[in-house]
């Protein structure tokens, strides 16, 4: 059992010698043990219930049958997430990820659904009691965000995130037309692991542009207005990171490496799933980046996946966060 190999291994006090390979594996201790405390809580929650409704079946107590039920749909679902997350096998599916939200063409109309996005993925961090940091921000010009990267802190998150890559789409009556007319607005959203210090990722500093800049006027709402922001250009790839919610120069910089570091690597793993990506991108291109999912509030209300099928005509829970249902369904299509 690798469980008591991990007991064994950090047991060893010449183990401590090496702290990176020490903490790795301790890292590894922690999660067997959490998900094994967590499938122990619920078997036992399951023979508690089935306990609980033999007895309520005896007495006629339907009171009593019905709050089961709702335990164990509960449980049920409870035992679903965890059957998904044992398939987050990715080396970097454990991870924090960065997620970058970009407003589309479109003006206000689209940095209003970026801004709607960002407060989707937020309400869905926090549900799942992740953390949420907020790296860089430019708000929009009338209202809204143009783009915006956050750090989402918490295991899995990567894993969970990941297939949110790509364009959304937005239907609906738009808030700031005063014809009230029905609108199209798109905003893509990037998730990429944050990669720690085990893995290596070389970069060449004679590739990079470093540029400083202060984060002041439409910085975001959410940034330290200083002299310190950092953006980082990435020659050879075109990639552009930036950082300006630190107060000093040195933190924003280490900050805007990280998530170069993250990027590159990130690029690594889609080679590595070519094949996979190609049949991904090949089901359908919208002229502007590759949509994933439509959001349509008029005439109508759907939330539809455009690569599985699913689709929801509760439109309000899934802006308010309520989108396990689509990440549970693109994680099963990835690896099943």
């Amino acid at each position: 059992m690798r469980l008591e190999e991990l007991n064994t291994l950090t047991a060893d006090a010449d183990l401590w010698s090496e702290p990176e390979k020490a903490q790795k594996l301790m890292s590894e201790k922690n999660t067997l043990e959490t998900n094994l405390e967590n499938f122990q809580a619920m078997q036992q929650a399951l023979d508690d219930y089935q306990g609980l409704a033999e007895m309520a079946d005896a007495e006629n107590d339907e009171a009593v049958l019905d709050e089961v039920y709702a335990h164990l749909v509960e449980l049920q679902a409870q035992t679903k997430r965890g059957e998904l997350e044992a398939l987050l096998s990715g080396e970097v599916d454990a991870n924090d990820a960065f997620l970058e939200i970009h407003s589309g063409s479109g003006g206000t109309e689209a940095q209003d659904w970026a801004e709607m996005l960002l407060r989707m993925y937020t309400r869905w961090a926090e549900a799942h009691k992740y953390k949420v940091e907020y790296v860089e921000e430019e708000e929009g010009d009338v209202a809204g965000i143009k783009s915006v990267t956050v750090k989402i802190i918490g295991r899995n998150a990567y894993g969970w995130l990941k297939s949110e890559t790509g364009v959304h789409r937005l239907v609906r009556i738009s808030p700031f037309d005063s014809n009230a007319r029905r609108h199209t607005s798109f905003a893509s959203v990037g998730v990429y692991p944050v990669i720690d210090d085990e893995i290596q990722i070389e970069i060449n500093e004679a590739d990079c542009r470093v540029d400083t800049y202060r984060a002041s006027g439409a910085g975001g709402q959410h940034i330290n207005k200083t002299d310190s922001a950092v953006r980082i250009t990435h020659i050879p790839t075109g990639i552009v990171v930036q950082c300006q919610n630190q107060r000093s120069q040195f933190q924003n910089r280490e900050s805007a490496w990280n998530m170069l570091k993250a990027r590159l690597y990130e690029m690594e793993l889609k080679k590595r799933e070519a094949a996979a990506e190609q049949a991904r991108d090949n089901q359908g291109d919208n002229g502007w980046g590759y949509q994933i999912r439509s959001y349509v509030l008029q005439p109508y209300k759907l939330v539809k996946d455009l690569r599985t099928e699913v689709e929801t005509s509760d439109t309000k829970a899934v802006l308010d966060g309520d989108i396990d249902l689509f990440l549970a369904a693109s994680l099963a299509q990835k690896v099943g």
